[in-house]
Protein backbone atom coordinates (compact mmCIF):
# COMPACT_ATOMS: atom_id res chain seq x y z
CA UNK A 1 0.00 0.00 0.00
CA UNK A 2 1.52 3.43 -1.04
CA UNK A 3 -0.01 7.16 -0.83
CA UNK A 4 1.76 10.19 -2.18
CA UNK A 5 1.92 12.75 0.04
CA UNK A 6 2.02 16.15 -1.62
CA UNK A 7 2.63 19.58 -0.87
CA UNK A 8 0.61 21.90 -3.55
CA UNK A 9 1.12 25.12 -1.44
CA UNK A 10 0.25 26.95 1.70
CA UNK A 11 -0.44 24.98 4.87
CA UNK A 12 -2.59 22.07 2.53
CA UNK A 13 -0.91 18.32 2.31
CA UNK A 14 -2.43 16.21 -0.07
CA UNK A 15 -2.38 12.12 0.27
CA UNK A 16 -2.92 10.36 -2.78
CA UNK A 17 -4.18 6.97 -3.25
CA UNK A 18 -5.11 5.01 -6.32
CA UNK A 19 -7.79 8.04 -7.82
CA UNK A 20 -8.86 9.57 -4.30
CA UNK A 21 -6.73 12.57 -3.35
CA UNK A 22 -7.60 13.44 0.81
CA UNK A 23 -7.27 17.45 1.51
CA UNK A 24 -5.84 18.59 4.51
CA UNK A 25 -4.78 21.92 5.45
CA UNK A 26 -4.06 23.85 8.81
CA UNK A 27 -6.61 26.69 7.99
CA UNK A 28 -9.91 25.05 7.92
CA UNK A 29 -10.81 24.83 4.76
CA UNK A 30 -9.68 21.45 4.88
CA UNK A 31 -9.66 18.95 7.92
CA UNK A 32 -6.30 19.00 9.97
CA UNK A 33 -3.85 15.55 9.52
CA UNK A 34 -4.49 14.93 13.49
CA UNK A 35 -8.37 15.95 12.83
CA UNK A 36 -8.19 13.26 10.10
CA UNK A 37 -6.65 11.01 12.23
CA UNK A 38 -9.30 11.51 15.10
CA UNK A 39 -11.46 11.07 12.75
CA UNK A 40 -10.70 7.60 11.77
CA UNK A 41 -11.36 6.19 14.15
CA UNK A 42 -15.05 6.52 14.86
CA UNK A 43 -15.55 6.02 10.93
CA UNK A 44 -13.83 3.01 10.93
CA UNK A 45 -16.10 1.67 14.23
CA UNK A 46 -18.57 3.09 12.14
CA UNK A 47 -18.20 0.95 8.82
CA UNK A 48 -18.12 -2.17 11.10
CA UNK A 49 -20.93 -1.29 12.85
CA UNK A 50 -22.85 -0.66 9.76
CA UNK A 51 -21.80 -4.21 8.50
CA UNK A 52 -23.14 -5.68 11.73
CA UNK A 53 -26.73 -4.36 11.29
CA UNK A 54 -26.78 -4.94 7.49
CA UNK A 55 -26.22 -8.52 7.61
CA UNK A 56 -29.14 -8.80 10.04
CA UNK A 57 -31.27 -6.64 8.37
CA UNK A 58 -31.21 -3.95 10.90
CA UNK A 59 -31.83 -0.22 9.36
CA UNK A 60 -28.99 1.95 10.24
CA UNK A 61 -30.38 5.07 9.87
CA UNK A 62 -31.15 6.21 13.24
CA UNK A 63 -27.49 5.03 14.57
CA UNK A 64 -24.67 7.34 15.21
CA UNK A 65 -21.37 7.22 17.24
CA UNK A 66 -20.54 10.37 18.89
CA UNK A 67 -16.72 10.21 19.46
CA UNK A 68 -15.50 11.99 22.48
CA UNK A 69 -11.69 12.37 23.45
CA UNK A 70 -9.95 13.50 26.94
CA UNK A 71 -6.52 15.28 26.87
CA UNK A 72 -3.96 14.80 29.54
CA UNK A 73 -3.48 18.71 30.88
CA UNK A 74 0.37 18.06 31.15
CA UNK A 75 1.08 16.97 28.04
CA UNK A 76 -2.06 18.24 25.66
CA UNK A 77 -1.86 14.18 24.49
CA UNK A 78 -5.17 12.47 23.91
CA UNK A 79 -5.56 10.20 26.62
CA UNK A 80 -8.88 8.40 26.16
CA UNK A 81 -11.38 7.89 23.36
CA UNK A 82 -14.83 7.12 24.16
CA UNK A 83 -17.49 5.89 21.05
CA UNK A 84 -21.10 6.49 22.37
CA UNK A 85 -22.73 3.93 19.73
CA UNK A 86 -26.15 5.91 20.13
CA UNK A 87 -29.25 3.31 19.13
CA UNK A 88 -32.68 4.18 18.44
CA UNK A 89 -35.21 2.69 21.49
CA UNK A 90 -36.93 0.25 19.18
CA UNK A 91 -32.95 -1.40 18.72
CA UNK A 92 -33.28 -4.95 19.74
CA UNK A 93 -31.39 -5.64 23.48
CA UNK A 94 -30.15 -8.96 21.93
CA UNK A 95 -27.72 -6.89 19.74
CA UNK A 96 -26.63 -4.28 21.69
CA UNK A 97 -23.40 -5.66 23.17
CA UNK A 98 -22.71 -7.73 19.65
CA UNK A 99 -22.54 -4.21 18.06
CA UNK A 100 -19.81 -2.65 20.67
CA UNK A 101 -18.07 -5.52 19.60
CA UNK A 102 -18.33 -5.19 15.70
CA UNK A 103 -16.77 -1.53 16.39
CA UNK A 104 -13.52 -2.66 18.28
CA UNK A 105 -13.05 -4.64 15.57
CA UNK A 106 -11.61 -1.99 13.56
CA UNK A 107 -8.87 -1.86 12.38
CA UNK A 108 -7.29 1.87 13.38
CA UNK A 109 -7.90 1.14 16.78
CA UNK A 110 -5.83 -2.20 16.49
CA UNK A 111 -3.53 -0.38 14.79
CA UNK A 112 -3.34 1.76 18.12
CA UNK A 113 -3.09 -1.17 20.25
CA UNK A 114 0.10 -2.56 18.57
CA UNK A 115 1.39 0.58 16.68
CA UNK A 116 3.79 -0.03 13.57
CA UNK A 117 7.25 1.00 13.22
CA UNK A 118 8.25 4.30 11.68
CA UNK A 119 11.31 4.66 9.38
CA UNK A 120 11.47 8.41 8.15
CA UNK A 121 13.90 9.15 5.40
CA UNK A 122 14.94 11.32 2.45
CA UNK A 123 15.69 10.37 -1.05
CA UNK A 124 16.46 12.41 -4.24
CA UNK A 125 13.76 12.36 -6.92
CA UNK A 126 14.04 10.27 -9.80
CA UNK A 127 13.58 13.47 -12.21
CA UNK A 128 12.49 11.12 -15.61
CA UNK A 129 9.49 9.89 -13.33
CA UNK A 130 8.27 13.46 -13.14
CA UNK A 131 7.20 13.86 -16.81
Amino acid sequence: MEFEIVLPGGGQVDAHMGGLVIHTDQDGSAPSPFQLFLASMGTCAGIYVASFCQQRGLPTDNIRIVQRMTRNPMTHMIENIELDIQVPPDFPEQYKSAVIRSAELCAVKKHLEKPPSFNVHTSVMDRTLEA
